[in-house]
């Protein structure tokens, strides 16, 4: 299993922007999608965004249009750039390349392996 490391959260005002990475220890090519998730306190995990090894990405209906993922696969790493934050956004961010097609899970399917995250709090 590759090890993730998440950065570059912090406090951002709504209607700013953040730009999240997650370095692989090694390569993430394979046949498995790295994804962003996100849980606030109280709430559900959510899937956020992920992003495959032909560079196909998919998009929490929550996020389209403000949230863009990337990979660098030379760097080992993926990004989330995050445009128009929103208060609802506040969360930790964790990414995670463990399964194929994390769009296809239902929320209790997640992944459990973890990593610390990367905590984000937009202000309203």
């Amino acid at each position: 299993q590759v090890q993730l490391v998440e950065s570059g959260g912090g406090l951002v005002q709504a209607g700013g922007s953040l730009r999240l990475s997650c370095v692989g220890s090694r390569s993430f090519f394979s046949l498995n999608a790295v994804a962003w998730y996100r849980q606030a306190p109280g709430k559900q995990r959510e899937l956020v965004a992920a992003i495959t090894s032909t560079e196909t990405t998919h998009y929490a209906d929550s996020v389209k249009g403000r949230f863009t993922i990337s990979r660098d696969d030379a760097k080992n790493t993926v990004y989330l750039q995050m445009d128009s934050l929103e208060p609802e956004d506040t969360a930790n961010y964790y990414c995670n390349n463990d399964v194929p097609s994390p769009w296809l899970l239902s929320p209790s399917q997640y992944p459990r392996r973890l990593g610390r995250g990367t905590q984000l709090r937009v202000s309203s």
